[in-house]
This record gives structure tokens, C-alpha cells and sequence, in this order.
């Protein structure tokens, strides 16, 4: 099978992006971006991506949506959020860990990604330094949030993190994000980093498409 047929064979089973799971509709707003950096702090621990999606769910359902209303609510609110989704074991720190990031948004960027954006200046290096600022989010957290969001900021696109890149190589595809980039249109570029995470995950399916 041709990487084009590859690939569209990949976005058509798995190209859902997380923040779609979640049910968060990703735009360039200070509500929905400030949701992708709360599913980006469930997903740094090594939990089940789908928990973590549910648990992100749960929270927005109790109304935690915007950095304000999560400063506001109080610890066990979030712990029973977390709960309902069976993210346990890590509820209580990951409670705290919301509780202290919804602070630093407010403090630091005013309630609105867009200036950790404007910060940025265009340069994914830096604006994975300034994620890096909040509670839980490490490199890795960085590179979810970045995956996801370059279907809103351009300038990060394309981005493919180490985990993606390896997947795609493993899959007998192009494993730079250039050769990647060449076989989508923007637009579906962080369908395709969510592709190649799901696939990686998905064993078998991976085999599948590497044997076709």
C-alpha cells in the first residue's frame, strides 16, 4: 500500500482528534484552548487515553470549562468529577494540579491562551517552554497539546512528536513531519498526529495496515 492510501486508510479508522473525544470544539478561543490544556494535563500521567478524555468530559459537564470556574471550584468537586470518570489513583494530585494551573492562566496569561501564543511568538520551542510552566504538563504533555493544536495556530504546523514520528516509521510511511505534511492538507494534519498515536496504541491495527 502507497503512503497516500496509507494514510487515508489511517484518517479514515482513527483520525479522531482527542479534543474531538473529549467533546471539546477546537477553536482559537480562550474557552475551548483553555479546555485542550485540561485534557493535555489528564493525558501526562500514564493513564488510558480514553479516561483521560472521560474524565475531561466529566469536568466540563460540571461546568469547569473556563480557568476561572476551575480557580473557583473546590478541590473535592474536582476529585469527584475525576472519580466519575475512573481516573483514579491520580485524582486527588491531578485535582490539585488543576486547581494550581487554572491559577497560572489567570495570573500569568490573563485567562486567555492566545498571549501564551502571542508570547511565543511563532516558535514551537518556546511556546512548549511556556506549557511546560504549568502543574503536570512535561515534554510529553507539551507535545499533546501542540499535536492538537495545530489545527488552530498554523504556525505549529505540521507538528509530529517523537512518539507520531516513530509510529509512522514503523508503519513503512515518511517519519518527518515534512513528509508527512505532504500527504494531507492542513486542515487534517492534527487528524493525522491523532492517527498515528491511536494506531501505535492499537497494535493490531497497526500490524493490519503495515500487512496491507
Amino acid at each position: 500500500m502507497d503512503a497516500d492510501r496509507a494514510i487515508a486508510r489511517l484518517l479514515r479508522e482513527h483520525g479522531r482528534t482527542y479534543a474531538e473525544e473529549a467533546g471539546i470544539t477546537l477553536r482559537d478561543k480562550p474557552a475551548p484552548l483553555y479546555q485542550l490544556l485540561v485534557l493535555t494535563v489528564l493525558c501526562s500521567i500514564r493513564i488510558r487515553a480514553s479516561t483521560a478524555t472521560a474524565a475531561a468530559r466529566e469536568l466540563f459537564a460540571a461546568g469547569l470549562r473556563t480557568p476561572r470556574a476551575m480557580a473557583d471550584s473546590t478541590w473535592q468537586a474536582r476529585v469527584d468529577a475525576l472519580g466519575r470518570a475512573h481516573y483514579v489513583r491520580y485524582d486527588e494530585s491531578t485535582a490539585t494540579a488543576l486547581g494550581e494551573g487554572a491559577a497560572l492562566v489567570l495570573d500569568r496569561h490573563h485567562g486567555d491562551l492566545r498571549r501564551l501564543r502571542e508570547e511565543a511568538d511563532g516558535d514551537p520551542e518556546k511556546l512548549g517552554a511556556l506549557l511546560r510552566e504549568v502543574p503536570r504538563i512535561g515534554p510529553v504533555g507539551a507535545g499533546v497539546f501542540c499535536r492538537e493544536a495545530q489545527a488552530v495556530w498554523p504556525e505549529l504546523r505540521p507538528y509530529f512528536d517523537e512518539r507520531t514520528l516513530a509510529t509512522a516509521a514503523e508503519l513503512d510511511l515518511p517519519h518527518t513531519p515534512a513528509g508527512l505534511a505532504r500527504h494531507v492538507p492542513p486542515e487534517d494534519l492534527a487528524r493525522l498526529a491523532a492517527a498515528l498515536v491511536r494506531a501505535g496504541l492499537a497494535g493490531e491495527a497497526a500490524e493490519d495496515l503495515r500487512a496491507a
